[in-house]
């Protein structure tokens, strides 16, 4: 219970200011969970197809593998399915690479969506913070100036330690979402390597299973 209490005498202690930063931290800690949840599903999306159709790549069963894909609502069956799109009318691997590159083009976007979000509002709390310290200061260098001398001393202390409350708080606010953003975006990084990877197998695979083309006849 003391400790509860201590945290709301903090939070009132800050001024008006500590309610954007408030805002700020429930904004980032949504958009934090939101895109945490989505790259684990995009990643256990991506694995259950990768495992379910490696099998099926490794006899050159296309067909099959196109009837699982077109099926899967995962980030690595939407660039596959370009891919195979192309293979009855591609010549060269290179325009199968470049159908499955403009697909990767469009998955990244929707992998990297929001977490940006999280590096600015890191800013702002901090920024917020220091902009209510010096409302903080201001108010109390103020309200000193009307009071017995004697107390100028104890009044501009306590105002002083009551407006340092704004950047404690846009701190605290601002470090667990700066580091949350550093690890969604490792995150994002390792699932966009893994599609890459997956694209360069998917590739080799058809490779080694398309007819080469024949050798030119000797003159």
């Amino acid at each position: 219970m003391n400790f509860w209490h201590m945290i709301v005498r903090f939070f009132q202690g800050g001024g008006i200011m500590m309610f954007p930063i408030a805002i700020v931290f429930v904004l980032g800690l949504c958009i934090a969970i939101e895109r945490y949840l989505y790259l684990q599903l995009v990643a256990v999306r991506n694995r259950k197809l990768w495992n379910e159709i490696v099998p099926m790549l490794s006899q050159g069963n296309f067909r099959q593998v196109v009837q699982v894909t077109s099926k899967s609502p995962s980030a690595i069956g939407h660039i596959l399915n370009y891919g195979l799109a192309r293979i009855q009318g591609a010549q060269r691997r290179d325009d199968i690479e470049k159908a499955m590159e403009e697909s990767l083009m469009e998955v990244v976007p929707r992998l990297e969506k929001r977490t940006h979000y999280l590096a600015t509002f890191a800013n702002l709390a901090t920024l917020l913070g220091l902009l209510g310290t010096v409302i903080g200061l201001i108010n109390a260098f103020a309200a000193v100036a009307t009071v017995n001398p004697a107390e100028k001393a104890n009044l501009l202390s306590a105002s002083i330690s009551v407006a340092m409350n704004c950047t404690a708080f846009g701190l605290m606010t601002a470090v667990p979402i700066l580091f949350t953003h550093a690890w969604l975006q490792t995150k994002t990084t390792e699932l966009i390597d893994s599609l890459e990877m997956a694209s360069v197998k998917f590739l080799n695979a058809i490779t080694e299973r398309r007819p080469q083309a024949p050798a030119p006849a000797a003159a």
